[in-house]
């Protein structure tokens, strides 16, 4: 590892998303690409050495719970999240299939997007996903929610829906988590304020998460 220094102690991030001019968690600055790519993996390796196992194992079964009964899954997010809700959606739903055992019923909310520019231009933007929810959701699914900051209006409104319904809550956040994380049943966290980083760890726990159920016997 770099003898680069260790990263300050991570702030909520109150305002959701990374404009042009907010160079929250982008590094020390004026570094060449590789002195840059150094401190970026150490920042990746820091969060591999405290990756919360814990919390994946219990996002397992709800899965396999879901899948037992039948019932569906919704994963969101918005901006870098919304790749990764589409990327985990797919790969949980086609990655994960097992010739002769039942499919996993999971979809992205961010893949309509005739329905979801419908409800930002009519309700607001912040019912992106709330109102896919009342469509869809029922009691006894599992709704997966990731945001970096936690903090995000849409995502806040996502889960308020799920409780109201009796739906299980699922959130991947960063930075100290946000609202989000106090909200939801289970939370896998990842404490940076370095975006790529914590969509990153977000895609693994994904990616780890897809091919655990893959490889079942």
């Amino acid at each position: 590892m770099s003898k680069q220094a260790k990263a300050p102690k991570v702030q909520e991030k109150k305002t959701p998303g990374l404009a042009a001019s907010n160079m929250t968690g982008t590094g020390p600055g004026g570094l060449s690409v590789r002195a840059f790519g150094e401190w970026y993996r150490d920042r990746e390796l820091e969060q591999w050495n405290q990756f919360d196992f814990a919390a994946l194992e219990k996002i397992a079964k709800l899965i396999e719970a879901v899948e037992k009964k039948g019932k569906q899954i919704f994963v969101m997010g918005n901006g870098g999240s919304a790749a990764t809700s589409s990327h985990i959606a797919t790969d949980w739903s086609k990655t994960a299939e097992r010739v002769g055992k039942p499919l996993i019923r999971c979809i992205s909310l961010n893949d309509n997007t005739a329905f979801m520019t419908a409800v930002g231009n009519d309700l607001g933007y912040e019912e992106i996903f709330s109102r896919q929810l009342r469509n869809l959701c029922n009691k006894g699914d599992l709704v997966v929610i990731i945001s970096g900051s936690g903090n995000s209006p849409s995502v806040i409104k996502a889960a308020e829906y799920a409780e109201s319904v009796g739906a299980t809550t699922v959130g991947m956040t960063g930075f100290t988590g946000g609202k989000l994380r106090k909200m939801v049943d289970v939370c896998f966290h990842v404490e940076s304020d370095q975006y790529g980083v914590i969509e990153d760890m977000h895609m693994a726990a994904g990616s780890i998460l897809a091919f655990y159920l893959k490889q079942r016997k």
